[in-house]
């Protein structure tokens, strides 16, 4: 082929990408390396992409699936997800379906037949259903009539078997380019370091995929960590109370039992919650699902099983109430945020105990050693996050091999602390635990450190211990502190099993050695307010604020959306996108001209509902007008599928 072929042949696939990317998704430009990645795949070429959630990413494969002949074939973990994005597509006009277990058998031959037709254009299914022959016998079916677009494997980490996601049903999907070797298969993720990558490509075979590695920053998110006190509900509800009404969030506990407790204790307060885990009945998880999808400034208590909340884009804050396992658990979680790009938040609490108690689970576990060391060292990363002096984001980043400077937007910047150099404290404090015989909890030494002589420590003999009243010096709150960051960081454990005694770990022998120094952060005299969690959640930044009159329009257009999501039986969100409703209030089109210049209207939508929004938007100052379009929206009839 000669390069001026070539040229044209690029010229006229970009020209087709850029109408699509306009009349489909109502999109004027490409994000980042998505043009790049489409036009890839578009050509037959696999890849390998790596891009933070909310950066693009299903549109990667679906416009390569809309380019292509074909349908493509699209592997999700995750029911809801998949039934959020066919919705989102069948809103734009694509014949999209999805193949999972909560399809009826007279459905899903329905779907199988459409698309052996050539009715549809993108078709998800669970990993799980590519092993089974029937689903394998419409896929060759396919694949003879050369008929097959593409492969898209969504949520790729899930082959990662270090992972926290680890799904066994995805190390089968290295079949594919054997069985169907002229098929591209695009391999997509907002989760993995280089470990993970590699592992990725080996598992997929993907080893000649072109990869697209992207920042894995989230610049929306604001990022905020503080030590627990007590069990850390009242910090946790001061900051539920600073969120917006709007869009609600996802606090994530260690154990089911808690997110029920907390849902009831929340409710008590006047905030919305509702649990979920695994140990749910699957209606009650998919009743609570629902509801959060739909349901504005209501609160998720879950534990990690609950990853269905992913798709929706105003998910405005992620909150942990308890250590997560890992940082790349804790980007992957936190990633729940701000799906649209708007300001988001999170907000973690930890203490000593939880990083104890995961420690102890790996130990007690029947990894192989190799495998308890990985845990280690991805809990360690977390732990660094944590309990650093330094800029979040920063940390959070170079983990995933990104280096960038401090940046503004995270606690650590805001409200800077300073290092405490507590070697000799830490010393004191381990020693303690040594002398009284590794049987006593934090409250019980520090009373031996601080030389108070209470009823038990003279009973037990420990005001005769070397380093009684060694500690008087410095307040209970700070040995409290100085017990919690050795616990944090490994030095010492936990014996669940007595009465929740200290003990030293081999972490600690260096320390006790004078081989390594201790140092803790200390909020500075100016971040007072911040250490305490008064304000420090509320300095993230917030959306550009709209006028009295815009803010009136835009309440209207988020009534009008609900009524039609509620007709069509969808969530709001899959109608328009809070980010589009504020860009409608604030430039308020008057033509359909001017609607075509909004983002997130496509030629669709603006087809189906241009006139409705023009005269809303019209009749914004005139209350009964404005009724009458509500009202008409509610009448609206479900749009037809063509399944």
């Amino acid at each position: 082929m000669s390069a001026l072929v070539a040229e044209e042949e690029d010229a006229a696939l970009a020209a087709r990408m850029q109408a699509l990317l306009a009349r489909v998704f109502g999109h004027a430009r490409f994000r980042g390396p998505q043009a790049e990645i489409v036009a890839h795949v578009a050509r037959g070429g696999d890849a390998l992409v790596l891009m933070p959630t909310g950066g693009g990413k299903s549109l990667c494969y679906q416009l390569p699936a809309l380019l292509r002949e074909g349908v493509g074939v699209v592997i999700s973990p995750l029911i809801a997800l998949m039934e959020d994005q066919v919705a989102a597509l069948r809103e734009n006009g694509v014949a999209a379906a999805a193949l999972h277990s909560g399809i009826a058998p007279e459905a899903a031959e329905a779907i199988e037949r459409a698309a052996r037709e050539g009715r549809v254009k993108l078709l998800y299914c669970a990993p799980e259903r590519l092993q089974t022959r029937r689903f394998l016998e419409l896929l060759d079916a396919l694949a003879a009539q050369e008929a097959i677009a593409l492969f898209a494997i969504d949520e790729a980490h899930c082959v990662w078997q270090w992972g926290h996601d680890f799904r066994p049903d995805y190390l089968h999907l290295a079949m594919l380019p054997a069985r169907y070797p002229e098929v591209p298969r695009i391999a997509l993720t907002a989760t993995a370091d280089a470990a993970a990558r590699e592992e990725i490509a080996a598992r997929l075979a993907l080893h000649e995929a072109r990869r697209f590695v992207t920042s894995f920053d989230r610049p929306n998110l604001f990022y905020a960590a503080e030590r627990k006190r007590g069990d850390g509900r009242a910090q946790l509800l001061a900051f539920l109370r600073r969120q917006p009404p709007e869009g609600g969030g996802i606090v994530y506990c260690l154990s089911r039992g808690k997110t029920e407790k907390l849902a009831r204790w929340l409710n008590e307060r006047g905030i919305p919650a509702l649990p979920y885990h695994a140990g749910l009945t699957h209606e009650v998880r998919e009743r609570h699902q629902r509801r959060f999808l739909a349901e504005d400034g209501l609160v998720m208590t879950a534990t990690i099983a609950f990853g269905m909340g992913i798709d929706k884009p105003d998910v405005r804050f992620v909150a942990h109430l308890d250590l997560p396992r890992s940082l790349e658990g804790y980007y992957q979680e936190t990633g729940r945020a701000g799906r649209d790009g708007e300001p988001a938040q999170a907000y973690l609490l930890w203490d000593g105990e939880d990083a104890a108690w995961h420690r102890q689970l790996v130990e007690t576990s029947d990894m192989l050693p190799e495998q308890k060391e990985m845990a280690h060292r991805r809990l360690d990363a977390l732990v660094d996050m944590v309990a650093g002096t330094g800029c979040r984001r920063q940390a959070i980043l170079a983990y995933f091999g990104e280096t960038i400077g401090p940046c503004g937007r995270c606690d650590r910047c805001l409200a800077p602390v300073r290092p405490w150099e507590a070697t000799d404290a830490a010393r004191k404090a381990l020693s303690t635990v040594y002398r009284t015989g590794q049987r006593y909890g934090a409250a019980h030494l520090i009373d031996v450190l601080r030389g108070h002589a209470s009823e038990a420590v003279v009973r037990r003999g420990h005001d005769r211990v070397s380093t009684y009243g060694l500690g008087v010096d410095l307040p209970a709150e700070t040995w409290q502190a100085v017990f919690g960051e050795l616990l944090l960081r490994g030095h010492l454990s936990i014996d669940f099993e007595r009465h929740r005694a200290l003990v030293l770990t081999p972490r600690a022998k260096p320390l006790l050695r004078g081989e390594e120094t201790f140092a803790l952060a200390l909020p500075r005299a100016a971040a007072k307010g911040s250490a305490r969690g008064a304000g420090m959640a509320s300095a993230a930044p917030a959306a550009e604020p709209l006028s009295p009159s815009e803010q009136a329009r835009f309440e209207r257009l988020r009534r009008w959306r609900l009524r039609q999501a509620q007709a069509e039986g969808v969530p709001a969100y899959v109608i328009f996108h809070d980010k589009t409703l504020r860009e409608l209030a604030r430039r308020a089109p008057a033509t359909l001209a001017e609607l075509a210049g909004i983002e997130g209207i496509g030629a669709r939508k603006r087809e189906r509902w241009g006139k409705e929004l023009l005269a809303l938007l019209a009749a914004a100052s005139d209350e009964s007008a404005a009724l009458a379009v509500l009202d008409k929206a509610a009448d609206q009839p479900p749009l037809p599928s063509d399944l």
